[in-house]
């Protein structure tokens, strides 16, 4: 990450697009969002959106131009193989309004890899494809780039090549002020409906964090968990001492 922009003290967001039908029904997990949304965290970027399309131009060219206008980021996985429904960089493409074709970069990247330029086959060559004006985003397990257009970021779906891409792609990105985050359990038998309104009044006094509410159901029984969100450590302080003082005087 030594060749990423600064950090700012201004929030920077980002979204996921995950392109493909075999996600939409349920034949393949998707294995992509919680690692993306952990690694940009840990970044200073937070993850605002995410959005699960099929493999439709469309619906692509549709998620990538809202995407791309309200955040300062999309990062999309899936569809840039070498079968005939892989459409993201087309869609991609048509998305920006530009013209796509074999990029001699990603040729001469492919070609070292596959062992000389007779094993490019249409297919693999499909892979080359970039939208005009775009960079490449290397991928350093199976040679075939993805790439970057204006704020949009176009990764493999296979996890552990688009684990390898976004090792690359953060070099090109801007990112924050990492969110720092702390939590308070209230202990079981305590329940949100207990919590609820006394939670609700800290946050309101607190608007620069973020707290939340998470139960679950475990061994010991009904239980609640508490997050303070923020990026201000002094503030997610103070706001962690509230709730621990409002969960220290519920009668048990």
């Amino acid at each position: 990450m030594e060749n990423r922009e600064p950090a700012s003290s201004a929030a920077v967001t980002a979204s996921i697009l995950v392109v493909g039908d075999e996600i939409l029904s349920g034949r393949t997990k998707d294995k992509n969002i919680g690692y993306i949304a952990e690694f940009l965290t840990g970044a200073g970027i937070d993850v605002k959106e995410v959005r699960v399309v099929p493999d439709v131009e469309e619906r692509i060219v549709e998620a990538v131009n809202a995407l791309r206008s309200h955040y300062d980021y999309v990062l999309s996985t899936g569809g840039i193989g070498p079968t005939h429904d892989d459409i993201t960089a087309d869609s991609i493409a048509k998305a920006f309004g530009v013209s796509i074709d074999v990029s001699p970069q990603a040729v001469e990247i492919m070609t070292r890899h596959y062992g000389g330029a007779e094993h490019l086959t249409p297919a693999r060559l499909r892979m080359a494809r970039i939208p005009d004006g775009a960079e490449l985003v290397l991928n350093p397990v199976s040679a075939a780039p993805g790439f970057m257009i204006g704020n949009v970021i176009v990764m493999a779906g296979v996890p552990n090549i688009m684990q390898r891409m976004l090792d690359n792609a953060i070099k090109k990105m801007r990112v924050g002020a990492v969110t720092l985050s702390d939590s308070v359990s209230p202990g079981p038998g305590i329940g949100e409906g207990i919590i609820a309104a006394p939670l609700a009044a800290i946050a309101e006094a607190h608007p620069e964090v973020s707290i939340g509410s998470y139960p679950s159901f475990g061994p010991a029984g009904f239980q609640t968990q508490l997050v303070i969100r923020g990026k201000d450590a002094a503030k997610v302080a103070a706001a962690k001492a509230e709730v621990e003082a409002m969960v220290a005087g519920i009668k048990r």
